[in-house]
């Protein structure tokens, strides 16, 4: 006897396998809770791959996200992130990551360099140390006093774009230009269990020193197992400025979709920046305990990747605040 439940459910599936438009006008429900992995801009298709092949095997969420974000820290061609990012002012790699699970265990580093995969250095923070951050040389010991390598992270290419950069020396970071795009990856496993990662190279050419939302929880990154779990990517200070990332947990806790808390957070954003937002890109990714998911941003663009039993490695436009 087929039920309204499994009507509706049966319905899901069949129209979730018609071609739709890009756009994510709405959040979706998938028909049953995980896995599934989301993970910002178009190299979280790559990302997505690894962090699928454990969930889809019963692993963990939390070793689903290390390991996909780790595909993107070691791409040269990602040029925001890990190995092949671009550099600050001074011409060096310097690198930020945050990793959050289920249980509300998290760890971070921050200014980190010659380190490829800061992630799994953030890993080991939280799982090894009374700590949730670590920063600068501090972190960089503690890397290597458990087994990282120390490696250069300035590629060729990044050098010679480096070094054209200082002809002008002109600082404006361009909306949908990985200059700036952090990859944030967050998933739900078979368990329902939920966690994240985030990891960067920050902005191109930023001040010696600049840290941005990426390694900060409850900014760049905020998980809560009882609730849903958030991330965002674009130019950190924005984010910072309304712990963005707590603000759409929260707001999804007091009933609001992922699609809702993400474009209330991007309001908020525009309401609170004491600063001119013409030419900045900021992009929310969430998912919720019952396996919704939304996105949106600032600017048109942003673009989120997802993988699970119904979107196959697939990429998705999220809707926006405003055009360029």
């Amino acid at each position: 006897m087929i039920t309204r439940r499994s009507f509706l459910r049966r319905s899901a599936v069949l129209a979730a396998a018609v071609p739709v438009a890009k756009a994510a006008a709405s959040s979706i429900l998938l028909p049953e809770k995980g896995p599934l992995v989301l993970s910002t801009w178009r190299h979280g298709l790559a990302a997505n791959m690894a962090a699928w092949k454990i969930l889809s095997s019963g692993g963990r969420a939390l070793d689903a996200v290390e390991s996909g974000v780790r595909v993107s820290e070691a791409d040269p061609e990602v040029t925001s992130v890990g190995y092949g990012g671009r550099p600050d002012r001074d011409g060096k790699v310097t690198l930020d990551a945050c990793i959050m699970d289920e249980q509300a265990n998290c760890g971070s580093v921050a200014f980190l360099q010659h380190i490829k995969h800061p992630i799994s250095v953030a890993r080991k923070v939280m799982e090894k140390t009374p700590h949730v951050m670590l920063s600068g040389d501090g972190a960089l010991q503690f890397a290597l006093d458990n087994g990282f390598k120390k490696e250069d992270l300035l590629t060729a290419e990044a050098k010679r774009d480096w070094e054209e950069w200082l002809k002008t020396s002109k600082y404006k970071p361009v909306i949908n230009i990985e200059n700036h795009d952090t990859i944030g990856m967050i998933a739900m496993d078979r368990n329902g269990d939920l966690s994240g990662a985030c990891t960067t190279s920050g902005l191109a050419y930023k001040m010696h020193g600049r840290v941005g939302d990426s390694p900060v929880i409850g900014a760049g990154l905020y998980v809560d197992n009882e609730v849903g779990a958030a991330t965002a990517t674009g130019v950190g200070e924005e984010v910072i400025r309304i712990c963005g990332s707590f603000l759409i947990v929260e707001l999804m806790r007091q009933g609001r979709t992922p699609l809702e808390a993400c474009k209330e957070a991007i309001s908020r954003i525009v309401k609170r920046s004491p600063k001119d937002l013409s030419d900045v890109q900021v992009g929310f990714l969430a998912i919720n305990k019952n396996g919704d998911f939304g996105a949106y941003a600032l600017r048109e663009g942003f673009q989120y990747a997802i993988d699970s039993a119904v979107y196959r490695n697939e990429l998705q436009t999220a809707s926006a605040l405003s055009g360029r």
